[in-house]
């Protein structure tokens, strides 16, 4: 691992990070991601994830992997363009104006990044301390900082972040319209994939689905029975305890973070 990087091989957000599994995360963030109307209305329906949202996400996805493994000076340009773009980006909700560089509303979408890779990492690679979730929580917040999030805007600790996240949860404020849900499922649920893949997509769906705290499943109308709960946490128990272990890095690890190493 070179210093040029952000964060180094024994950081907690490298090691989380660099592990495939992790990937899982992705769609349950999105799907909690939507269910903030403000943040709705400006990160899915008023930005191109209408006309290319593959093409959006696969862009960001490239900027976090900038942050996580790659050089400095590709982060920082990267990430100085999406303030930039951050910046410009404006809609209008019951007569008050919202911005995209808003820290309420970035802080959300972080949020729902963190919650769900710790989730992730801890239900399908391993269990973490609470020190090193709080460790994860202090890498993370430098990935917040390259989205113009100050220290202020920030919970402080892994416990400071966790009561933010029951909060919002378990608050009235967060709600799904139908037109909300539909986008977001035919978004994150309904990727074109090849036929073959059907298959896979459809197991990735039902452990997405699985993921999703109840309330937000409700919220979705996805179907839901302790059997099915069962099934999916099986797997998931399987795979940590059997097949994690057991791959080799070349497999187990994203290329990206193999190349940093």
């Amino acid at each position: 691992m070179t210093p040029e990087t952000y964060f180094t091989e024994d950081s907690m957000l490298y090691r989380v990070h660099r592990e495939y599994a992790v990937a899982l995360s992705g769609p349950r963030a999105l799907l909690l991601q939507a269910t903030h109307p403000i943040a709705f209305e400006g990160f899915f329906a008023h930005t191109s994830a209408l006309d290319d949202p593959y093409g959006r996400l696969n862009r960001t996805a490239a900027v976090m992997d900038a942050i996580l493994f790659g050089p400095r000076d590709r982060a920082d340009r990267l990430t100085k363009r999406v303030r930039a773009m951050h910046r410009k980006v404006t809609w209008e909700i019951d007569g008050t104006t919202w911005r995209a560089d808003d820290p309420d509303l970035l802080l959300w979408v972080l949020a729902t990044l963190v919650d769900s890779a710790l989730l992730v990492y801890q239900r399908y690679v391993g269990p973490l301390t609470r020190d090193e979730r709080d460790a994860y929580w202090q890498d993370y917040k430098v990935v917040g900082h390259h989205f113009a999030l100050t220290d202020d805007d920030l919970p402080d600790t892994i416990e400071d972040f966790e009561a933010y996240m029951a909060s919002m949860l378990a608050g009235d404020f967060l709600g799904l319209s139908d037109d909300a849900r539909d986008l977001a499922i035919d978004i994150v649920m309904s990727p074109p994939v090849p036929l073959a893949a059907r298959p896979l997509l459809e197991l990735a769906n039902q452990i997405t689905v699985g993921l999703l705290p109840e309330k937000v499943r409700k919220m979705y109308g996805f179907s839901w029975d302790p059997a099915r709960g069962l099934a999916v946490r099986a797997g998931a128990e399987y795979t940590k305890r059997l097949v994690v272990p057991l791959l080799p890095g070349f497999i187990r690890h994203v290329p990206s973070a193999r190349a940093a190493a």
